[in-house]
């Protein structure tokens, strides 16, 4: 079967024309072109009038626009199930959630889903509004008159006759429906007494559409608006042009969601000889689901797909039928919140699915803290504690003839070492480069996996963090550093510094007996006096060297405590200027991911934890 777009054809009635028309406002000609004559100012349906039995039909259809005697029937909302108030409520959450990260055009086709679930739920759930929709030459209008019974949309040759929407309701009530379709009063008309003996349509909202493919853009836009508002479509093609790549691509495929609203009428099938109309129509279910539009059939949800007649009536009772059980159902209001939410949904999904792992692991966070510990300097502090402890050990047990000697090196020595000096300036800016590093590994591994508005909100959490935080970490140091004054010392120090001054004592008193005995003041006796300053001389070194080996463990521990001290503290500070407005957004990605989920309705199939 060829899919060729044919044009439209002039045998069969339709809904526009080529050149001028008559639109349902009874005024004739094109609206800026004056010069097309005067304009009706009645109000009512242009239509040609024939004489004998179209005035016969006009009769018919007298005080169509005007409502039925008797008051208005109370109105009954459609009752929103837990599941669909559920998702609704999550989405109304993720919305709000969702604002201050997504701009207001991300979010606009959710805010619209929840304003006409809103809308709806305040209007009559006892009727369906169901529009007419197609392309030129498809008889959408022939389609429209023939359920009503009379004529009531004018079908004709010329393109586009169908200038604005007009609505048929088959019982009361349906007043406020109308109204949000931005239907005037003088386009709303009743279907004729017999079109509807046995009640089969009563609750119907009929409403033809102008043409999808109009070449005036306001009657497309008018179309497009109006669909977006009803509960349910009868989408009208015709044997030429069902394959129209207009129809398809933008509006059925998009559409596609659904299909449990959506009745796909093959038209015109009279014009079809032999087994053509069969051909044709499975040409058309097989385009249907090419373009992901599941088929009702079997029992399964779907759309409904029928070929008919409106001009010769052949195939109208079997959509009459299905019309009528769609309607008693009252279930259409439902499918379509429920189907625009998985539109809206879908269209969310890059935005808060993800197939990857998210969130700031332990060890990136102990990375990070290492760094910033590194930055500031603690396992340089933490040395350099320790070796403090030991100056001071020595001082205490070191022997006075030693400590006199490095005493003299040190006022000897120069105050320029071997090793080249690093000048302040130097040490700080690599230290903010550290900082720096370590801000932006952080911020990219907690960024990692998630949708790039989250992503990119986990790094600014980061940058704004990051600000002052090397002048932070350098008041921290100093702060946090080692304490004034001599490190502590253990209870065993005064005894070797008293053991050590008794070695010191053992030297000077065995020199003083020497030199006594040199000058003849005291009798000669060298054992004695050599004893004790050899028990002084190796007692002094001996004393200083366990003293040392004693002082390594606690200078060690006071290192490793001064250099932990400075590590908690730099942990600290990146953890609340740094990691703790990270979680926050990483928290904020998790609540509307959840929100998400519900949205969907699925407990999985967003990935991630």
């Amino acid at each position: 079967m060829d899919h060729a777009d044919h044009g439209g054809h002039a045998g069969h009635g339709g809904d526009e024309d080529s050149g001028g028309h008559e639109d349902r406002t009874g005024r004739t000609g094109w609206a800026d072109h004056p010069e097309a004559g005067p304009a009706w100012d009645d109000g009512l349906i242009a239509r040609r009038v024939a004489e004998g039995a179209a005035g016969a039909e006009q009769a018919a259809a007298v005080n169509l626009a005007e409502p039925r005697l008797g008051g208005p029937p109370p109105v009954t909302p459609p009752a929103y199930d837990g599941p669909l108030r559920s998702r609704l409520d999550a989405l109304r959450e993720l919305v709000g959630l969702s604002r201050a990260r997504l701009d207001s055009r991300t979010l606009a086709e959710a805010g619209r889903v929840l304003d006409e679930a809103t809308a709806r739920r305040r209007l009559s759930g006892q009727h369906t509004v169901v529009a007419i929709a197609g392309a030129t030459g498809s008889g959408k209008s022939q389609l429209f008159n023939a359920l009503a019974g009379v004529t009531l949309s004018e079908t004709g040759v010329r393109r586009p006759t169908t200038a604005a929407p007009i609505a048929c309701s088959w019982s009361d009530g349906a007043a406020s429906l109308i109204d949000r379709l931005g239907i005037p009063p003088r386009l709303r008309r009743r279907p004729a007494q017999h079109a509807d003996a046995d009640g089969l349509l009563r609750g119907l909202v009929l409403v033809d559409l102008p043409d999808l493919d109009s070449a005036a853009v306001q009657h497309r836009e008018q179309a497009e608006r109006v669909l977006a508002l009803v509960d349910a479509v009868v989408w009208v093609v015709d044997p030429e042009k069902y394959a129209d790549a207009v129809l398809h691509e933008r509006y059925l495929r998009p559409m596609a969601g659904h299909a449990e609203i959506m009745f796909v009428v093959l038209n015109q099938i009279d014009r079809l000889p032999g087994e053509a109309a069969e051909q044709v129509l499975d040409d058309l279910r097989r385009l249907l689901d090419e373009d992901g539009i599941a088929l009702g059939e079997y029992g399964e949800p779907g759309a409904n797909v029928l070929a008919l007649s409106a001009l010769t009536g052949d195939g109208l009772a079997e959509l009459r039928e299905a019309l009528g059980q769609f309607v008693a159902e009252r279930g259409a209001p439902i499918r379509r919140i429920s189907a625009d939410l998985d539109a809206a949904a879908w269209r969310l999904r890059p935005l808060y699915a993800t197939g990857r792992r998210t969130g700031l692991s332990e060890a990136a966070r102990d990375e990070f803290s290492a760094r910033l510990a590194d930055a500031v300097g603690a396992t340089a502090a933490g040395e350099a504690a320790e070796r403090a402890w030991l100056r001071n050990a020595n001082r205490a047990c070191g022997t006075p003839w030693l400590r006199l000697w490095r005493w003299y090196q040190g006022r000897c020595e120069p105050s320029t070492g071997r090793l080249p000096v690093r000048t302040q300036a130097d040490d700080e800016a690599t230290a903010r480069q550290r900082v720096e590093q370590a801000v932006r590994t952080v911020a990219d591994r907690a960024a990692t996996g998630l949708p790039a508005p989250w992503a990119q909100a986990v790094r600014e959490a980061a940058v704004r963090g990051a600000q002052g935080l090397p002048e932070a970490l350098d008041e921290l140091a100093a702060r946090t550093g080692l304490p004034p004054g001599r490190p502590p010392r253990p209870g065993w120090w005064p005894a070797a510094v008293l053991v050590q001054a008794s070695m010191t004592i053992l030297q000077i008193i065995g020199g003083l007996w020497l030199t006594g005995q040199i000058v003849g003041v005291m009798a000669p006796n060298l054992g004695v006096p050599v004893l004790l300053m050899v028990s002084g001389i190796v007692g002094g070194p001996l004393v200083e060297w366990s003293c040392r080996m004693a002082a390594r463990g606690p200078a060690r521990r006071y290192g490793m405590e001064a250099e932990r001290r400075l590590r908690e503290a730099a942990a600290g500070c990146g953890r609340a200027r740094v990691l703790d407005p990270v979680a926050a957004e990483l928290l904020r990605y998790r609540e509307v991911r959840e929100q998400y989920v519900r949205v969907i309705g699925a407990g999985a199939g967003v990935g991630g934890r």
